[in-house]
């Protein structure tokens, strides 16, 4: 740990449990759990958290074909959907190593058909439905069940589930979800009439999962909560216990007075008032700290808030310790994450830069180390910058 105090992520996994198992109580039994692991678990680190989770989901979800294969890579061999377009070139090595593909053209599913063909081997699909979002997906009308009958009866294919995403489940009007849970239903009612049944379908996201929205089909996707973060700050998490696994910690590297009328970092844009007790901080905006918290944000030391002053540089950013005394070279800083009485969540400082929470944790830099603990104690590293796990214990 000593490398690392410059500024560490730490990532507690009986946290993570915690979170799927309250998933668990919240959603009809016997429903599956995908568990989104997509952006590098959300910028947690994808393969510790998808060890965590080997044996409390019952699928893994990504976004493309590289995050599958890296799960495969570390042996992890649960059944694994790429939730994303996937060019024609990586369907090889999709059919090989038995991955899910998502499926929404003909002509898709032609190419995957002819590959796992020349494989000799099933292809396992999902078919991804647009229910109002225009991202990707059938249409769901006449039309596009006439489409998935045609892929459903292609060789070599097997149509194993059906999708499709809720874009609205997280806020307070709730009429945008309610019609696409319908459209939905009406579009596998199409497909019934047709013979058409996959074995799985999903609907339910996070926000669906803690509104109950969709969750009574035979999977759900659970992605932020299960990071402990929020939806939306329009979704009231009710009573699950749903808690943040993430923080971030650093260190004071100097400490130094200012006199009224000098100023600090780039632009002078903080001019001191008075006198001023200012601590350096080695954290900037190249670990994906946000530069637009300059003058706005801050973090807690000892328990108390120390506001940031001038902007954020690239590696650095300067503080305001006046009220803070015992403060010190080496005195321990968070950044994210609770301190005595006073905490910083993902969401509030998303929010004082006009972030999204998501974007957030996604944009959290590779510089900055993932330390991962069970109990209390460290059980694994990942050091991006020297490119290696460290005493992951599973």
């Amino acid at each position: 740990m000593s490398n690392y105090k410059r500024v560490r992520a730490l990532i507690d996994l009986d946290i993570l449990e915690n979170n799927v198992n309250e998933i668990k109580k919240h959603i009809p039994y016997g429903t599956r759990i995908a568990g989104v692991i997509k952006a590098d678990g959300y910028g947690h680190g994808d393969i510790p958290i998808a060890k965590t989770l080997e044996n409390l989901v019952d699928f893994y979800a990504v976004s493309t074909l590289n995050e599958a294969l890296n799960l495969y890579y570390h042996n992890l061999y649960k059944p694994i959907l790429v939730l994303g377009p996937l060019p024609g070139d990586d369907y090889k090595e999709l059919i090989e190593n038995n991955i899910r593909a998502t499926v929404f053209t003909l002509n898709q599913a032609l190419s995957i058909s002819r590959e796992a063909k020349k494989q000799s081997r099933i292809a396992y699909i999902h078919i991804a439905v647009d229910t109002g979002m225009n991202r990707i997906g059938i249409r769901d009308n006449e039309e596009g069940a006439e489409l998935v009958k045609k892929i459903y009866n292609l060789d070599y294919l097997q149509v194993e589930g059906i999708f499709t995403h809720m874009y609205a489940a997280d806020e307070s009007d709730l009429s945008s979800a309610n019609a696409q849970l319908r459209r939905f239903k009406r579009f596998l009612f199409l497909l019934k009439k047709r013979g058409i049944e996959p074995k799985l379908k999903h609907i339910s996201n996070s926000a669906g999962i803690v509104r109950n929205i969709g969750d009574t089909y035979d999977m759900v996707r659970a992605g932020i909560i299960m990071y402990g973060i929020r939806p939306s700050d329009e979704t009231d998490m009710g009573a699950m216990d749903i808690r943040p696994i993430l923080s971030i910690k650093s260190m004071i590297t100097y400490v130094k007075y200012i006199e009224k009328g000098e100023t600090v970092s780039y632009g002078a844009t903080y001019k001191a008032e008075k006198r001023v007790r200012v601590a350096t901080i080695p954290i900037g905006y190249g670990d994906g700290y946000p530069r637009s918290l300059s003058n706005k944000g801050y973090v807690l030391i000892n328990g108390k808030k120390a506001c940031i002053l001038g902007r954020v540089c690239m590696d650095q950013m300067m503080v305001d310790v006046s009220e803070i005394p015992e403060a010190d070279t080496g005195t321990e800083v968070t950044i994210i994450g609770s301190d005595g009485a006073e905490a910083i969540s993902v969401e509030s400082l998303a929010s004082l830069c006009d972030k999204f929470p998501y974007e957030l944790v996604c944009d959290l830099s590779k510089r900055i180390p993932r330390i991962y603990v069970r109990g209390g104690m460290v059980v694994g590293i990942k050091d991006y910058t020297r490119d290696m796990y460290r005493d992951f214990l599973y």
